[in-house]
């Protein structure tokens, strides 16, 4: 028998320090890279898309893969690769925790969406805002001194 899933996480995490060291130039290389890895866990990248100082990804999840080790992966493969490659000079890693929400089918293309125009919505909300506001909406409580 098969399993089937329908799994949808949008996946977000910062820079070491919230440090600007994603280089705008370079970041479809890291965008294509982390695909890769997404891809090698048998999970299906809808959208990935970032700023300097954070990345968000959504992606399905595969039943055998735990979302921690998923994004251990990403993290551990891509700052490895992001300290190799002479594009990126001022990264440093990746910051220690990551925000993830589920949202259903009839969601995704709104999160497609708003990952696409990340661009655009920073204009008017930096990072932090960002993120206090999306662990507000999903009802998560959090203390601000862990997301500095």
């Amino acid at each position: 028998m098969s399993s089937y899933r329908q799994i949808y996480y949008h996946i977000i995490f910062g820079t070491k320090n919230r440090e600007s060291t994603i280089t705008a130039s370079y970041e479809d290389e890291l965008y294509k890279y982390i695909a890769g890895i997404i891809k090698n866990h048998q999970c299906k990248l809808y959208r990935i898309n970032g700023m300097p100082d954070h990345i968000h990804i959504f992606t399905d999840l595969h039943p055998s893969v735990c979302l921690s080790d998923l994004v251990k992966n990403i993290k551990v493969a891509s700052s490895i690769w992001l300290k190799a490659n002479g594009n990126f000079p001022s990264f440093t890693g990746w910051q220690e925790g990551y925000g993830a929400f589920t949202y259903a089918e009839k969601d995704s293309n709104m999160i497609i969406n708003y990952i696409r125009n990340q661009k655009e919505h920073h204009r008017t909300e930096n990072f932090f805002e960002e993120y206090k506001r999306l662990l507000a909406e999903q009802k998560i409580e959090f203390d601000e001194k862990y997301l500095l």
